[in-house]
């Protein structure tokens, strides 16, 4: 399960970047540079409202998967059980 979420949060972090750099530094929307095409296709108003979204969603799924993976590794407080002897 805790592998699963590893995976999960690297993909979604990758995205993140992605879509971070994607976005230009003054908040005009996507640079011409990295995305002109884009910004033909939908226009300068949707792709600006498209990638704050997707910033936001990207974000937030992020955080919840987080949270579901430190929830999922407990407290990290072993009983003496769990502690594995050492032989010398």
């Amino acid at each position: 399960m805790l592998s699963t979420l590893a995976v999960l949060i690297a993909i979604v972090s990758i995205l993140l970047i992605a879509v971070i750099l994607i976005q230009n530094s003054k908040g005009g929307g996507i640079d011409p540079n990295f995305g002109g095409q884009a910004q033909q296709l939908f226009g300068a108003a949707r792709s600006t409202d498209f990638v704050e979204k997707a910033t936001w969603i990207l974000g937030g799924v992020l955080l919840v998967l987080c949270v579901v993976a430190a929830l999922s590794v407990g407290s990290g407080a072993a009983t003496g059980a769990e502690i594995p002897l050492q032989s010398q």
